[in-house]
């Protein structure tokens, strides 16, 4: 049996990295290093954009980089940041930038345009003696700070909708094929029908939630086992379930539905294909610092090479939910938390997901 494991992708360095990186080199070691750590952090004060919370110390920053006596972000309604004081024509000079997208200098003074993807995004505007080469280098990675900025919105905000999809995502099949099994117990075994009922409710309830982003384990669980009941309900004797769960493990925070899509992979891709059926075993145990949960059908199992596909997004679809689980761990706790999946063919499927007990930011609610 082998195992495939999402990959973290990693676009090539922009242009503007490049070249602040050539500056780097160009510097003796020591002041490589101090600049290096002031470039992080300046990247992490311009997150928010040029008049953010933080940007006023990533002005400081370049200040104190370039010996400039005066430091200012101007964003496109121009908005201002500055560090020092600003010249009086330096508003009126950014403002020049602002309107004709390119360089301009007087006396001392130098307003360069930042760009984001080749798009004017604001003014980068330096009072002093400073060089000019300097400036330009600090403009442009400046730039490149906003666009890492820009991206990880933009990644977070997908991240959002993926899971807003996930949440929506019930398979009308399933759900006609439940009401239609418990419509079936009504009479012949009503107080059946009344458990399938409130197992029905607690798996919808679950799902539409309007909570936070992260529950408990032991949250995440009942919302499996209400699923299972249903499933077992549907298939009968065709699906067997085995769930063995150590109670210290039952509060760690983790992300909303980070199970149940795998549960549900097990019995849809494992179970349900097979022609007399399957089992699924549920498992989840504290190892040291971290939990590891796994979820294992005795299914037809896959090749493992479409396994890696199916946590690449490739091909896109039935896999929305191992995929969605995957990018959510590998986001919140580092690339080495993302789902490893162990198969064969013709010797089912092993889930594995593991994530630490206790991680900063990470609490139920």
């Amino acid at each position: 049996m082998i195992a495939a494991q999402g990959a973290e992708s990693r676009a090539d360095p922009p242009g503007a990295a490049r070249r602040w990186r050539r500056w780097i080199r160009r510097l003796p070691a020591p002041d490589a290093l101090d600049t290096l750590a002031a470039g992080s952090r300046i990247a992490a004060n311009l997150r928010d954009g040029l008049t953010g919370p933080r940007a006023g110390a990533a002005a400081r920053e370049l200040r104190a980089l370039l010996d400039a006596e005066a430091v200012g972000l101007v964003d496109l309604q121009s908005e201002q940041t500055w560090s020092g004081t600003p010249r009086p024509d330096a508003v009126e000079l950014a403002e020049t930038v602002l309107r004709a997208d390119r360089k301009a200098g007087r006396n001392g003074l130098v307003a360069l345009p930042l760009r984001v993807r080749a798009e004017l995004s604001g003014v980068f505007v330096v009072a002093g003696p400073v060089r000019p080469s300097a400036a330009r280098q600090a403009a442009a990675w400046v730039g490149e700070a906003l666009e890492r900025g820009r991206l990880e919105a933009s990644a977070a905000a997908a991240e959002q909708a993926e899971l807003r999809a996930l949440r929506a995502e019930i398979s009308p099949h399933f759900v006609y094929n439940t009401l239609t099994t418990i419509a079936s117990f009504v009479r012949s075994d009503p107080d059946r029908a009344c458990d399938l009922i409130l197992d029905f409710a607690e798996f919808i309830r679950h799902n539409l939630a309007r909570h936070g982003d992260y529950t408990t384990l032991a949250g995440e669980f009942r919302a499996i086992e209400a699923y299972l009941a249903l499933a077992r309900a549907v298939l009968g004797d065709r699906l067997r379930v085995q769930v063995r769960i150590a109670p210290e493990v039952l509060p760690v925070a983790v992300p909303f539905l980070a199970l149940q899509p795998l549960v549900e992979n097990a019995v849809q891709h494992g179970v349900e294909r097979a022609e007399h059926g399957g089992s699924v075993q549920v498992s989840g145990e504290a190892m040291g610092s971290e939990c590891v949960i796994a979820v294992e059908d005795d299914g037809p199992g896959m090749d493992p090479q479409h396994a890696r596909e199916v946590l690449a997004g490739q091909p896109a679809g039935p896999s929305l939910g191992l995929v969605n689980v995957d990018r959510r761990l590998r986001t919140i706790y580092g690339p080495d938390y993302g789902l490893v999946i162990e198969t064969a063919e013709g010797a089912g499927t092993r889930v594995v997901m593991r994530v630490p007990r206790f991680h900063p930011g990470v609490v139920a609610q």
